[in-house]
């Protein structure tokens, strides 16, 4: 494979790390640009001694002038807590980020990669959902700024390639688990985990009946490198990115709390505004045009997940 200078944005964040890892490993160029808002240095400490990693410290909603082969545009809080702290820097995140590094894919003619999200999708009304669905998303609502900034970034992107041209690449990511998960972030698994490792009673909202399928995070990683080398170079997305195997919330939590061998109790606290009842990528596209599904079970990414959070809240106390 040629080598690649390749501009990862956000890659100091959870997926961001572990894509920046994965392509220095494969012999590429890795420029990892990030404002730290919800990065974290110390998913990339291990990597920052490799002669072929750089880290840029920059906002995606200002303008950005380097020289690289492809970009992966990852920058965004992707969890509630984050991008409802500061919800119209959320927006322009996504919305400005994407004119700013879609402009710069233009000017110096490489392919871009979006993180889009399957929150484009809303509370579904079609399950599975495939790609052909336009999603029932509430526009001014409090997920509003993240759900919508991304659904405006798609339209900038396919815009841009039907405009100018651009070589792009949309792929709807469902939910992602694994190592270098924030323990702050308030995403499920990395609650539960946390919760049950200290003991504490698990948060379950609604009646716990609500589904999510759930992707270990190097499978998550696999596809997104599959659909940017996608050969020949002529599908543009968008592209669902995750694990069609669907669990309720309570399930999770009940396996959480058996391999963890906690003492909790699950608790049950009314449902967030806007919370989607049903959560699952219809992956036949992916499967047919890069040949990818995901390859880890539940239980085993857990493990590896579990064994990640056991020594850090260890060294909490």
């Amino acid at each position: 494979m040629k080598k690649k200078r390749v501009l990862v944005t956000g890659g100091s964040g959870f997926l961001g790390s572990h894509l920046c890892e994965r392509l220095l490993e494969m012999g590429h160029e890795v420029l990892c640009l990030d404002n730290f808002f919800t990065g974290n240095k110390g998913n990339i400490l291990h990597l920052i001694d490799n002669p072929y990693f750089e880290i840029i410290r920059h906002d995606v909603t200002f303008p950005l002038y380097v020289e690289v082969d492809e970009i992966y545009n990852l920058a965004c809080p992707a969890s509630p807590i984050h991008y409802q702290f500061d919800p119209v820097q959320t927006t322009k995140t996504s919305v400005h980020g994407a004119i700013n590094m879609l402009g710069l894919a233009k000017r110096i003619k490489a392919k871009i990669f979006q993180a889009s999200t399957s929150e484009v999708y809303g509370d579904p009304k079609i399950h599975p959902q495939p790609e052909s669905y336009w999603g029932n998303v509430n526009p001014n609502g409090v997920r509003s700024c993240y759900d919508e900034g991304k659904r405006c970034a798609e339209t900038l992107f396919f815009d841009y390639n039907r405009q100018h041209g651009l070589r792009i690449k949309v792929g709807r990511i469902f939910n992602t688990y694994g190592p270098r998960m924030a323990m702050n972030d308030g995403r499920v698994v990395s609650n539960f985990i946390i919760q049950a490792l200290r003991n504490e009673n698990i948060t379950v909202y609604g009646d716990g009946a609500q589904t999510r399928s759930f992707c270990y995070v190097d499978d998550l990683i696999e596809g997104m490198i599959r659909f940017m080398n996608e050969t020949p170079d002529t599908f543009t997305g968008p592209m669902n990115l995750g694990n069609p195997v669907e669990f309720t919330i309570l399930q999770l939590a009940e396996t959480i709390i058996t391999m963890t061998h906690s003492s909790s109790r699950i608790e049950f606290d009314p449902l967030p505004m806007d919370d989607p009842m049903q959560r699952c990528p219809d992956i036949q596209l992916a499967q047919k045009a890069i040949d990818w599904a995901p390859q880890t079970t539940l239980e085993n990414g857990l493990e590896k997940t579990i064994h990640y959070f056991k020594p850090r809240l260890k060294a909490l106390k």
